[in-house]
């Protein structure tokens, strides 16, 4: 696999429709992980845009590429969205039972993972340009398809970060409270706030889960 810590100038000449080949695909995949802490250094946009070039090519339903992305770099903005969502999740937090102290322990480690990431984004569905249908069941499975795209598109975005020498996360916390960020963010309200990714330069190795045998995931193989 290529060196990982790419410059600015690979990148600047590194067409964003044709990215790099990477000798080893597998090892790419096996080698991303989810970041929880950053360095205050902060992600060029040409890097950033490798991304999202990346996303836009997974598959979706009827090619529409019902997903829109939101890139947040600016302190205030991220400030913003902190706020809005973590007051709503408090709330969520208070009604599971927890106590006042761990409520206080899990709200300021998920700030800092949003207010301490150089760049964030926010990968959003878009349901306008999808097929429809007079039944409520495939219309369902139709926006089922549309999630199921933007999984593939932030998978795209995630491994070509690492690619880029780049580290990320994945955080959940908009598809709980898209209204929510949608609302802090002055966002068309037709977004919906699926996930929300850190992206920068890792400050600390994080701990690799293990993953399930592959035999214990594979049901029936004939």
């Amino acid at each position: 696999m290529k060196e990982t810590n790419t410059t600015n100038d690979s990148v600047a000449d590194r067409p964003v429709t044709t990215p790099k080949r990477v000798a080893d695909l597998a090892t790419l995949m096996r080698s991303r992980r989810s970041v929880r802490q950053y360095q205050d250094k902060a992600v060029p946009r040409e890097m950033l845009l490798q991304m999202l070039e990346a996303a836009r090519w997974a598959p979706s339903p009827h090619g529409r590429q019902p997903w829109r992305f939101v890139v947040l770099t600016r302190p205030d903005l991220k400030q913003r969205l902190a706020d809005a969502m973590g007051a709503t999740w408090r709330e969520n937090l208070e009604m599971d039972g927890q106590s006042p102290e761990i409520v206080t322990i899990r709200l300021e480690k998920s700030y800092q993972r949003i207010l301490r990431a150089p760049a964030l984004i926010m990968p959003c569905l878009y349901l306008e340009d999808l097929d429809q249908y007079p039944d409520a069941r495939r219309q369902e499975d139709e926006k089922t398809m549309a999630v199921q795209s933007i999984g593939a598109a932030i998978q795209n975005l995630l491994l070509t970060a690492y690619d880029l020498g780049l580290d990320t996360g994945w955080m959940c916390a908009p598809l709980f409270c898209p209204e929510v960020a949608c609302a802090a963010l002055d966002l068309d309200t037709r977004l919906i706030p699926q996930a929300l990714i850190p992206v920068g330069y890792a400050a600390a190795d994080p701990k690799r889960r293990p993953r399930l045998p592959l035999d214990s995931l594979i049901v029936r193989f004939d």
